[in-house]
């Protein structure tokens, strides 16, 4: 919280924040952190995959109604989910929401295989969805000005899996559904304005997971990289490495970022940018 207050973005994107049907944990958050200094009277949040309840064996163990069992890693419905609070409004009825969308239905979909074929089975992979936690292309109106569109995501570590490398090759088409949407895959994206943010779960160069999918973001021409090489996150295996990402369009002046630090909060960095028009 005090992090928060003292960066007092004009918008900020959580993550890892549970998600209930009322809102009622984000308001309080939000109320709690008001009464710090800043104030978010526009609060949005959208059901999540997390935990999301599905009755088949997600993961391959044998078992059904486990954590991983969900759409997405979760011991509940809405476990550790995303959320946006912002000073100005948001846009509803122009929000996208590709939560739903269906892994299988990506562009080369890097669906993961044994020797036995589809894993865990064929039955997963025709309802299992693409987003961990979710994907949302969110406007925001600016006093003035065209409005903001934040491209946000949470995407699930490459990690916690077997030589299937399931959550591998999930996390790398999680991160390639940028660039499928910046090219227009699945409809005409925002034209000017907008921002890609959010915990990737991926370094460009250290630990495990496909490495190009965050190079190819990275490297993507409609978009810029004001902390490049910046770490993000402290693990206590491997360190300081990058996982949190903020990635304007060019069409931004960025004025000022960093990666503000408090780890006695978190492990986690507040990833922040000053963009002008």
């Amino acid at each position: 919280m005090r992090l928060l207050a003292d960066v007092s973005a004009d918008i900020i994107v959580l993550q890892g924040i549970d998600y209930d049907l009322d809102g009622t944990t984000l308001g309080a958050f939000a109320d709690v952190l008001g009464a710090r200094g800043p104030v978010y009277p526009h609060r949005f949040a959208l059901p999540p995959n997390a935990g999301r309840p599905t009755g088949l064996d997600m993961d391959g163990d044998g078992q059904t109604g486990g954590a991983r069992d969900g759409q997405g890693y979760g011991r509940f419905f809405g476990a550790g989910a995303m959320a946006i609070l912002s000073r100005y409004p948001v846009l509803n009825p122009a929000v996208q929401d590709h939560t739903a969308f269906l892994w299988r239905d990506l562009p080369d979909a890097l669906l993961p295989r044994t020797k036995n074929g589809p894993f865990p089975s064929d039955a997963v992979q025709q309802v299992q969805r693409l987003a961990s936690h979710g994907a949302w292309v969110v406007p925001i109106a600016i006093p003035d000005q065209p409005p903001v569109t934040l491209l946000t995501f949470y995407a699930t570590p490459p990690v916690f899996d077997g030589p299937e490398d399931r959550n591998g090759k999930r996390n790398h088409d999680e991160i390639l559904f940028w660039d499928h949407y910046l090219a227009g895959t699945f409809g005409p994206p925002p034209n000017e304005r907008v921002v890609l943010l959010g915990d990737a779960n991926l370094d460009p160069t250290k630990g495990e997971g496909l490495k190009t999918a965050i190079q190819t973001l990275l490297d993507h021409p409609a978009l810029q990289d004001p902390l490049a090489d910046q770490p993000t996150v402290t693990f206590d295996s491997l360190g300081d490495m990058r996982v949190d990402y903020l990635l304007p369009s060019t069409d931004w002046r960025v004025v000022a970022a960093g990666v503000a630090r408090d780890p006695a909060a978190s492990r986690h960095g507040l990833v922040w940018a000053d963009l002008d028009r």
